[in-house]
């Protein structure tokens, strides 16, 4: 196994253990009232489940603020397929552990103008570290080539307050980089 990949994997798994272990039910609402939120018609969001940092209250006030709001739904080859959400549970399936949309697959990733990930760990230049099947690395590259790199999706990880890190995390060549962290507090943006 790479060096890399085993680097990203024991990582991985730490972070999962630290984050059961500090997890406390807070929010994250402080995001929609980011301007590149705010401006945006369709967003891309995903469904929190567990330990993750919570959007079921981002979720609503997007919908609440009249705003596209698209959840993933993934595919059996783990590539993941945005779906219009109503907000509704009725309209949901359970999948794994996950509640995954039911519906027609949104097909212009070009109107996405913001997507909001989940990440177990963002570092200071946008890095962020995921799950490790690689679905948000993969959607978040179909955004950019869909739209171009100068009108790409504005890209926002949410995080505890300790899981945005001063060290650098691993990456490797498929690995996208966000371009804001939030924690419960805070919104950071990432220049390039």
């Amino acid at each position: 196994m790479d060096s890399k990949v085993q680097a990203k994997q024991l990582l991985r798994e730490q972070l999962r253990r630290d984050r059961e272990l500090r997890y406390v039910a807070e929010s994250w609402l402080h995001i929609v009232s980011a301007p590149e939120i705010k401006e945006a018609e369709v967003i891309a969001t995903y469904l929190s489940y567990g330990v993750e940092p919570q959007t079921l209250d981002i979720n609503q006030a997007l919908l609440k603020a009249g705003k596209t709001v698209l959840a993933p739904r993934m595919r059996k080859n783990k590539v993941l397929d945005w779906i219009v959400w109503d907000g509704k549970e009725t309209s949901l399936r359970k999948h794994g552990k996950l509640f995954e949309p039911t519906g027609d697959t949104f097909s212009d990733l070009a109107k996405i103008s913001a997507v909001i990930v989940p990440a177990l760990a963002i570092d200071r230049f946008g890095n962020r570290m995921g799950q490790g099947g690689g679905s948000y690395d993969r959607a978040l590259g179909e955004l950019i080539n869909a739209s171009g790199f100068e009108k790409a999706s504005w890209k926002v990880g949410l995080v505890g307050a300790l899981e945005f890190t001063h060290d650098l995390l691993p990456t490797e060549e498929h690995d996208q980089p966000l371009d804001a962290a939030a924690t419960p507090a805070l919104l950071v943006r990432f220049t390039r």
